[in-house]
Formats: structure tokens, C-alpha cells, sequence
């Protein structure tokens, strides 16, 4: 479908954000099974084929309740990315609308999410030669990267994780082939785009009921075969290393490299997911408004989106 076929668009779409381990897919399903909806993935991992174990993917009895899209649909070393998200995701909220039923985006890359209510910046095009170049610095060196990241885009730099290597690369990429900031051309740009009605439900816990939520998904994971379903990804994928750098997927990595003990992969995989969750509700928070639910108690969260349909 063209984006520009905005008619066929639904006016109105429900959003599920939080932190991950936060009971999104559980409250995104209850929502749109009173609601009368269909679900938008928005997890930059979970679009992947044969990356199960380590993505959290809705298991099969939620997907079995509600239709779900955009999980499963592009193999590790697809290229994909937030442009051909968007897209996706516009054809799919259309579809569901021109089958009278409403739409619920679940998920926590906010890239997508932000992409989806607000457009997105495409930027100059890609310099090959100069993204490699870069590529190589950033791989050898994260932190130096990021380091004259911060020396050229500031902005940019505050809201990038050194490891965050493909969006680091990016913004270097931009300033290099533009001599200006990517921060300005967003800010020239102001993502102004509104294709339809948004409303955010903010997914909240308690601090230690996530941690503590963080910690089982990490040791289920690792007991479910994540360091096997690394080894055999790498193996039929050898060019899927940016699906890879997940977290989670890179922990397992290491361990099958050497360069981490077996006894602490749960530890290392639970470590980087509350640093990240922590990243995800600050990021949520400077993007957008939203409305803080229970994660547990569906009923609130649904008042809370039948007024907003009505």
C-alpha cells in the first residue's frame, strides 16, 4: 500500500509502550480482544523469522486470541528498517480498518512508534564507502564513535547508546556527507506528520516487580536454548549481525565466542535489559504524552480507550 493512501487509514489508533518485561503483549491482547481489534507489532527484533527464544515474542496462545501483524516477517539478514516498518505498518492498520475492526500497536522500539504517529526524517542518502568506514570504527570502538558523535551532534549523541552502533553510524554518516548535525535535520523537518489519532498507554510497574520480571524472562530464556538458537542463527544467517546485536542475542554471542563465562549469561542478559528498559520509559516520556495503566488490570486501560474511540 502507499503511504499516501491515507483515506483508507483508520482516524483513530491505540498504542500499548513501555518498558520491556512490562506485560504489554498480555494488556495489548485483553484490549483488543473488548475493543475489537487487531494487533501492530512495533519490536524491531520480533519482525524477525527463527529469533524466538531471545525476542519475547507473543506466545501462541495470545497470538491464537487476537491477530497479530508484523512479527515474523523478514529473515535475520533482511534489511530492514524503521522506513519499511512504517510502511508495513500503515498497510496493516489500513487493512484492519477496511475490515471495520480497530487498531492496537503494541511494542517498545520507539523509533517505530514514533515513526508511526509523527512520519519520519529520511535523511540525505547512504555513502556506501563512508558508512563502512565508519561501520569498522564503531565495531573496533564503540565508545570512540560515540565519542565524536558527541563532538559533532550533541543532541543526537544524549539520546544514542554507544552501542547502538546502526543509529550512531548513521548520524555520523549524516554530518559527514552534510557537514550538519542529524539533530538539525530533524528539527527542520519537526515530524509533523499526523496520520491519524494516537493515544499512548504507558505500561507501569513497580521498580522491583520489573527487575524482578527481567530477571525470570532472562533465566527462561537462557533455559529455553538461547545460546543454541544463537549458534544456529549465526550458522544459516552469517550476515544477520545487526539482528544479532540484540540484547540477549549478543550475551549468548559471547558466551559461545569466550568472552563470557556460561554462569553468567542470566546476570549479563538481566543487567542490560533493565538498563535498557530504563532507556525505553525515558524516551517514551520525552516523545510523547501518555497515559500511565496497570499492567495487571485490564479494566481502567479499557474505559480509558473506549472513551478514546468513541
Amino acid at each position: 500500500m502507499n503511504e499516501g493512501s491515507a483515506t483508507a487509514l483508520p482516524s483513530r489508533v491505540l498504542v500499548v509502550a513501555g518498558p520491556t518485561a512490562g506485560g504489554k503483549s498480555d494488556l495489548a491482547v485483553g484490549l483488543a480482544e473488548r475493543l475489537d481489534a487487531e494487533i501492530v507489532g512495533a519490536d524491531s527484533r520480533q519482525i524477525y523469522r527463527y529469533m524466538d527464544v531471545g525476542t519475547a515474542k507473543p506466545e501462541a496462545p495470545l497470538r491464537a486470541r487476537v491477530r497479530h501483524h508484523l512479527i515474523d516477517v523478514a529473515d535475520p539478514d533482511e534489511p530492514y528498517d524503521v522506513a519499511r516498518w512504517r510502511s508495513d505498518a500503515l498497510a496493516s492498520a489500513a487493512e484492519i480498518a477496511a475490515r471495520g475492526r480497530r487498531v492496537v500497536v503494541c511494542g517498545g522500539t520507539g523509533l517505530y512508534l514514533r515513526s508511526l504517529s509523527r512520519g519520519l526524517f529520511r535523511g540525505p542518502a547512504a555513502d556506501p564507502g563512508l558508512r563502512a568506514a565508519w561501520e569498522e570504527r564503531a565495531r573496533e570502538d564503540p565508545d570512540a564513535a560515540h565519542a565524536e558523535l558527541a563532538r559533532v551532534d550533541p543532541a543526537s549523541a544524549a539520546r544514542l547508546h554507544p552501542n547502538d552502533r546502526v543509529r550512531v553510524v548513521r548520524a555520523l554518516e549524516v554530518f559527514s556527507t552534510t557537514g550538519k548535525p542529524l539533530s538539525a535535520w530533524h528539527a527542520e523537518h519537526g515530524l509533523s506528520e499526523r496520520p491519524f489519532g494516537v493515544l499512548t498507554l504507558e505500561v507501569v510497574r513497580e521498580a522491583a516487580d520489573l527487575q524482578a520480571r527481567i530477571e525470570r524472562r532472562a533465566a527462561a530464556m537462557v533455559a529455553c536454548g538461547l545460546v543454541d538458537e544463537v549458534r544456529a542463527l549465526r550458522m544459516r544467517f552469517p550476515d544477520a549481525e545487526r539482528a544479532l546485536a540484540a540484547i540477549g542475542y549478543r550475551e549468548a554471542a559471547a558466551v559461545i565466542d569466550g568472552r563470557l563465562d556460561a554462569d553468567d549469561l542470566v546476570a549479563a542478559i538481566a543487567t542490560a535489559t533493565r538498563r535498557y528498559a530504563k532507556r525505553q520509559r525515558t524516551w517514551l516520556r520525552g516523545q510523547t504524552e501518555t497515559t500511565a495503566v496497570d499492567a495487571d488490570d485490564v479494566d481502567p486501560a479499557f474505559r480509558v480507550a473506549e472513551r478514546f474511540f468513541s
